[in-house]
């Protein structure tokens, strides 16, 4: 409660610069990508109705009486982009990130959250999957979204994080004997089947649209256990299985080769990092259909804030950093010419909230062509979040999400990077400059 209250009031605060419309909205684009993976077309009329997509025709059409034209003959337009990735909760990490958590309470968190959200928004990015959140901000940002009481994008929620004791979700790590008992322990943590189960009922108790999981050690974690398998067989097959048995899908953070294979042998639907995986692993992602999120952003937010201070993080988590940024796109590299589904994940808030197109020019130089990386962040994201029949697409019937760039992003994806026109279920939320 305390959490929704002070959520509230940070979104008061937010200015709503949404352009909502009541009458047909008649958009006239000089190239339309309105289904990543088919070749664009050149000057094409769409129609929205009622917030969704209504038609979609060649040549630029007249406009009904009393219609809103709007007018990109001169740009790209392509669907909303998706982050399947995200953490909106914060912009800081490390010791700067370690510090706020003490220093600033819920209702911070839950002003950062919603200014994450909207910097995301005007990135492109009108829809994303926040995969963790340790107070119940986010999980009540995307309720405040939904009912039109902020701007932001549309958010498919895994509530807070699941790993065992002492693993990489395990928020005591590093901390001293006093605070670790004055924290207790938490309720996302488990050990044992039957804890398992219990932590993944908790968060969809909470609301959680998806539920995430640690498999192993993380980069910013700080344990000296490393960065492979950190949960038992029938640990991970308890979450998993309690997950689907709800109709939840499973995202899985996991670096080392054999917490992929672990999670993949469990049924997990995506795996997020996976940058140790091997050809066992690969061949196990074409068996079970998982998608792999690559993250490759992490780097960006790294290099950026070890610049800024070079004893921005602790030295154990440092030193982790540093082979992280030394190895990132190697698995991409494997990952792609064997067949691997891909779709579009940054960490943002680990990499920075509103820098979130960066991650298209890194796909491609680790290995996906232009077309690929952007049907990873629409159509593939969209069927990861099983939202493939609202969302990732421009087609009739769909929400009517969409972008429009300068330049052609199939020719130089860095276009992407500077989106200047978003609308979002119909409404305009950036206008051209």
């Amino acid at each position: 409660m305390r959490a929704l209250l002070a959520l509230t009031a940070a979104l008061i605060a937010t200015p709503v610069l949404a352009q909502p419309t009541t009458g047909d909205v008649v958009i006239h684009a000089g190239t339309l990508l309105d289904r990543p993976g088919k070749a664009p077309r050149r000057n094409a009329t769409i129609i929205v109705r009622g917030g969704k997509i209504a038609e979609v025709r060649d040549g630029f059409v007249d406009a009904p009486a009393g219609a809103r034209v709007i007018d990109l003959k001169d740009r790209f337009v392509l669907p909303g982009l998706i982050d399947a990735h995200v953490h909106l909760e914060s912009d800081r990490a490390g010791n700067e990130g370690l510090l706020a958590s003490f220093t600033e309470g819920v209702p911070m968190h839950a002003y950062e959250a919603a200014w994450n959200a909207r910097k995301t928004l005007d990135a492109g990015f009108t829809t994303v999957r926040n995969l963790g959140d340790s107070d119940g901000a986010t999980l009540a940002l995307r309720d405040a979204i939904a009912r039109g009481w902020a701007v932001g994008p549309r958010i498919v929620d895994a509530g807070t994080s699941i790993s065992t004791t002492s693993g990489h979700m395990d928020g005591r790590l590093g901390l001293n004997d006093d605070q670790r008992h004055h924290t207790g322990s938490p309720e996302n943590l488990c050990d044992g089947p039957e804890s398992c189960r219990q932590a993944v009922r908790v968060q969809i108790g909470r609301g959680a649209d998806v539920i995430k999981i640690a498999t192993t050690g993380g980069v910013n974690s700080r344990i000296g256990a490393g960065l492979g398998k950190q949960m038992f067989d029938d640990e991970a097959k308890a979450i998993v299985d309690t997950a689907h048995l709800y109709g939840k899908k499973v995202a899985v953070h996991a670096h080392g080769a054999d917490g992929i294979a672990l999670a993949l042998a469990a049924g997990a639907d995506s795996i997020e990092h996976g940058t140790l995986m091997d050809d066992a692993d690969i061949a196990a992602f074409k068996k079970s259909g998982a998608y792999y999120v690559p993250t490759l952003s992490t780097v960006n937010g790294y290099l950026e804030r070890i610049a800024k201070d070079p004893n921005a993080y602790a030295p154990d988590v440092r030193a982790k950093i540093d082979w992280r940024i030394s190895i990132t796109g190697k698995a991409l590299e494997k990952a792609v010419p064997a067949g691997v589904k891909i779709a579009f994940g940054t960490d943002a808030g680990v990499s920075k909230h509103g820098r979130n197109g960066d991650e298209f020019e890194l796909m491609v130089k680790h290995g996906m062509t232009p077309m690929g990386a952007i049907v990873a962040a629409t159509t593939n994201a969209a069927d990861l979040l099983g939202l493939k029949d609202q969302v990732g697409s421009i087609e009739p019937g769909k929400a009517a999400d969409l972008i429009a760039v300068a330049g052609d992003p199939l020719a130089d994806v860095k276009v992407l990077k500077a989106v200047g026109f978003v609308m979002k279920g119909g409404d305009v939320v950036k206008q051209l400059d």
